[in-house]
C-alpha cells in the first residue's frame, strides 16, 4: 500500500522518517545546500525495503557528469532495481527514466520524466532530472516548457515552490524571453532568498543584456545566501568573472580564479569546467594562463575511460590542456573522443550525437587556433554556431566559440567574419568594453595588414 510524499505523489514506504530524510535530500538536491548522499542513507536506514533512497543517489551521481562515479551509480540504481517489485508505478517510471541515463539515452530519459509529471505534476525530482539533462542537451524548449507545465498545480507556500520557479526563470531566459525571466527569478527570491538557481537565471539575464556593472551588484547582493556551504558557488563565482571580463577587468577576473577557482575550491568537474571557461577566456585576451592551466590540468582526471564520456566537457578539457600548452595531449584527447564517439553501436546515446555534430569539430578548431592556423579554427568553428545549442549548456557558456572566433578573425585573414559578429552582437546589446575590444583589435589588425 502507497503513502504520499509532502505533494502527494504516491511512494511504496510507509515511514514517516525516511519520508522526512528524503525531503530532506530533495530539497538539497534543489538548493545545492550540502550533497543528498547522507540524508539518503539516512532514508535507507529507517525502511531498508524502499527503492527510491537508492535510485535517487544514483540520479545525484549521474547528474555530476562525472566518469568516475558512472559505476558507483549503477550499483545504486542495481540496488533500487532489486527492491524495486513493491514499488509505485511512479517510482517505476524513475527507475526506467534511470537505466535510460545510465545506458546514455538522455533524451529518452527528459521525455520518460516529461510523461510521469503529467500524472504528477508536483514531482519535483523528476522535475529537477529533467531539467539538468535538458541542461546538458541544450534543449532550450524543454528547459522553458516543462516549469511551465508544472507550476500552476504547485502552492506557493511550498518551499520547494521557489526553486521550481527558479527553474522557470532560467527557461525563459535561454528562450531569450528576458524580462519574464528576470521578474520570474526575483519573485523566486522574494519567497526565499536562499535559492540560487534564482540568482542564476537573472545573472543570466544581465548577462546577455551586457549589464554587466548591475549584474555584478546583483551577485554581490545576494552572496552572503550562495558563498558559503552552496555547491552551485563555483557557478555564480563564474558568473561574476564574466562580468568583470565583459568590463575588461582582466586582473580582477584572475584574483577571482585565484580566490574561488582553483585549488582546493574545485572538487567536481562541474566546477573546473567553469575554471577552464574562464581562463581560456583570459588567454584569447591575451593573457599568460600557462600556470592555472597547468594547475587545473594537473587536478583533473584525464585517464583514457573519462575522454568523450560528456562533449561538453571534453571541450573544456581541451581548453585546460591548451591554456598549459600541452598542445599534443590536446591532440590525443582529442582522438580519444573521436573514436569513442565514432565507433559507438548505440546511435541512441546522447552524448556520442553531440559529440559528432559539435563536440569534435569545436575541438578541432581550438587545436587549429593553439596551433596559429586561425583561418582553419575560424573555417571549422564558424558553421558550429548554428548548431551549437546541441553541445548543451547556456547561451553564457557556448559564447566561448564567438569568443574563439573573434580572436581568430583578429589573428588571421578573416576580419569580415569578425565584423559580422560584432555587428550581430551590438544588435543584441549595448557595447560593452569586452566588445569594444574586439572592435578596436579587429580595426588594428586591419590597418597593419594593409
Amino acid at each position: 500500500m502507497s503513502s504520499p510524499d509532502a505533494r502527494g505523489n504516491p511512494c511504496s514506504s510507509r515511514s514517516a522518517a525516511a519520508h522526512a530524510a528524503v525531503e530532506q535530500a530533495l530539497w538539497r538536491m534543489m538548493s545545492f545546500y550540502d550533497t543528498p548522499v547522507a540524508d539518503l542513507d539516512s532514508a535507507s536506514a529507517h525502511d531498508p525495503a524502499w527503492c527510491f533512497p537508492h535510485a535517487m543517489k544514483a540520479g545525484f551521481l549521474w547528474s555530476l557528469t562525472e566518469p568516475s562515479l558512472h559505476d558507483t551509480a549503477s550499483a545504486h540504481l542495481a540496488d533500487a532495481q532489486a527492491l524495486g517489485n513493491n514499488a509505485t508505478p511512479r517510482e517505476k517510471a524513475h527507475l526506467h527514466a534511470l537505466v535510460q541515463v545510465q545506458e546514455g539515452r538522455w533524451t529518452a530519459a527528459c521525455r520518460s520524466w516529461d510523461e510521469l509529471l503529467l500524472d504528477h505534476p508536483r514531482d519535483a525530482l523528476a522535475l529537477q532530472w529533467a531539467q539538468s539533462f535538458d541542461f546538458f542537451r541544450g534543449d532550450s524548449g524543454g528547459l522553458r516548457s516543462r516549469p511551465a507545465r508544472v507550476l500552476p498545480e504547485w502552492d506557493e507556500d511550498d518551499p520547494l515552490y521557489p526553486h521550481v520557479l527558479g527553474h522557470h526563470a532560467f527557461g525563459l531566459e535561454e528562450a531569450n524571453l528576458y524580462p519574464q525571466a528576470e521578474e520570474a527569478g526575483r519573485r523566486a527570491l522574494a519567497l526565499d532568498p536562499g535559492s540560487p538557481w534564482a540568482v542564476h537565471a537573472v545573472a543570466h539575464v544581465m548577462d546577455m543584456q551586457g549589464r554587466f556593472d548591475e549584474g555584478a551588484a546583483w551577485l554581490r547582493l545576494h552572496q552572503p545566501q550562495w558563498a558559503a556551504g552552496n555547491g552551485f558557488a563555483a557557478h555564480l563565482w563564474w558568473h561574476k568573472g564574466l562580468f568583470r571580463l565583459e568590463g575588461m577587468d582582466l586582473a580582477g577576473a584572475q584574483r577571482l580564479i585565484d580566490n574561488h577557482l582553483s585549488g582546493a575550491n574545485l572538487l567536481i568537474t562541474l566546477q573546473r569546467l567553469d575554471a577552464a571557461s574562464l581562463l581560456w577566456r583570459l588567454h584569447l585576451l591575451g593573457q599568460d594562463v600557462s600556470t592555472p592551466c597547468a594547475a587545473l590540468v594537473a587536478d583533473w582526471d584525464l585517464s583514457a575511460p573519462a575522454a568523450g564520456y560528456y562533449a561538453f566537457n571534453d571541450v573544456h578539457v581541451v581548453m585546460a590542456l591548451l591554456g598549459s600548452a600541452e598542445v599534443a595531449q590536446a591532440e590525443r584527447w582529442l582522438a580519444r573522443c573521436a573514436e569513442r564517439a565514432m565507433t559507438a553501436t548505440d546511435a541512441r546515446r546522447s552524448n556520442h550525437a553531440m559529440a559528432r555534430e559539435v563536440g569534435l569539430p569545436l575541438m578541432r578548431g581550438l587545436v587549429a587556433f593553439a596551433r596559429g592556423d586561425a583561418d582553419t579554427a575560424a573555417e571549422l568553428l564558424f558553421p558550429l554556431r548554428s548548431v551549437a545549442r546541441a553541445l548543451g549548456g547556456s547561451h553564457a557558456q557556448r559564447d566561448l566559440i564567438d569568443q574563439t572566433l573573434l580572436a581568430a578573425a583578429a589573428q588571421g585573414n578573416r576580419r569580415s567574419m569578425g565584423h559580422a559578429l560584432l555587428n550581430e552582437r551590438c544588435m543584441a546589446k549595448p557595447q560593452t568594453p569586452l566588445t569594444r575590444f574586439w572592435m578596436d583589435t579587429l580595426r588594428d589588425d586591419g590597418a597593419a595588414r594593409a
